[in-house]
């Protein structure tokens, strides 16, 4: 058992669980992902790990209130504990060597582009970094980014927060001002990955995206996880979950993940059902 000592919610749909897994935590690296279990019975579910500490051995993850799944580990507290928790699992993010990096979050992906900005600013990179959300109420991890980047631009898709657009808008504008970087991470929803692909290709800049395919051992076993990349299958959580995102094929991901969502939402309403029976 894996037992939680923090918990804090992000903001109104995101959440960060602080599990104690030392021997996890002793190998992390941006960019690798745990699979849990929330109990004997539960689905694996995999999560990025979102920061950690070799020192004190924990692991944060950070999920949205999305699915089953989720919906059990909301019902979690500081002091109980994860059945399962395997990790680090996938390729670590490839960032030595880069220079000046701009790493772009969407949403609930800020929780993943984090650790690469992170790790790239450890490793004296300058650090650029662009974050996006629907409205400024969905805001989170600022003082985090903050730490890590030299600059910091927040942007929301209502202009609540004062910078109205997308991160692509960011972007441009940054190539406009005559900003030039050797590495561009980009992770959040598969359009705003797709379309940060597509801004990126005719510069010429190496752009990195995480893909979140539907996953079950995260071995490469059940091939779930399977992507076409520049024209080859790839298991994400093997082969990646990073790729190049000038080569993903984002239409087959896309389909690929929704094939099961009629499930998913008919899992959600039995157990939401199954909670109010038991009040």
């Amino acid at each position: 058992m894996y037992n939680i000592i923090e918990k804090q919610v992000l903001n109104p749909q995101m959440t960060r669980l602080r599990v104690q897994a030392p021997l996890v935590a002793k190998k992390a690296l941006a960019g690798q992902f745990v699979i849990l279990r929330v109990n004997e019975t539960g689905e694996r579910v995999p999560f990025t790990i979102a920061d950690y500490s070799r020192e004190a051995g924990w692991i944060d993850i950070i999920y949205q209130t999305v699915g089953k799944t989720t919906m059990l580990m909301d019902t979690l507290q500081a002091g109980d504990a994860i059945a399962d928790f395997a990790g680090p699992l996938g390729k670590p993010t490839e960032l030595e060597g880069y220079q000046n990096a701009v790493v772009v979050g969407g949403g609930a992906g800020c929780a993943i582009a984090y650790p690469s900005a992170k790790a790239l600013h450890a490793g004296g990179a300058r650090v650029t970094m662009v974050a996006g959300f629907r409205s400024a109420e969905l805001i989170m991890l600022e003082n985090e980014m903050h730490a890590v980047s030299d600059e910091l631009l927040i942007m929301t898709d209502d202009g609540s927060n004062g910078r109205p657009g997308f991160v692509t808008n960011a972007l441009q504008a940054l190539h406009e001002s005559g900003a030039r970087f050797d590495l561009c991470v980009a992770i959040g929803p598969i359009p705003m990955m797709r379309a940060v692909a597509e801004l990126t290709r005719p510069w010429g800049l190496k752009t990195i995206v995480s893909l979140n395919p539907i996953m079950v051992d995260g071995t490469g076993m059940c091939g779930g996880c399977r992507v076409t990349v520049g024209g080859q299958v790839k298991f994400a959580c093997v082969d990646g979950p990073d790729f190049d995102g000038h080569l993903v094929d984002f239409d087959e991901l896309r389909g690929r993940n929704g094939a099961y969502r009629a499930c998913e939402q008919e899992a959600c309403r039995l157990f939401q059902s199954a909670k109010e029976e038991r009040r």
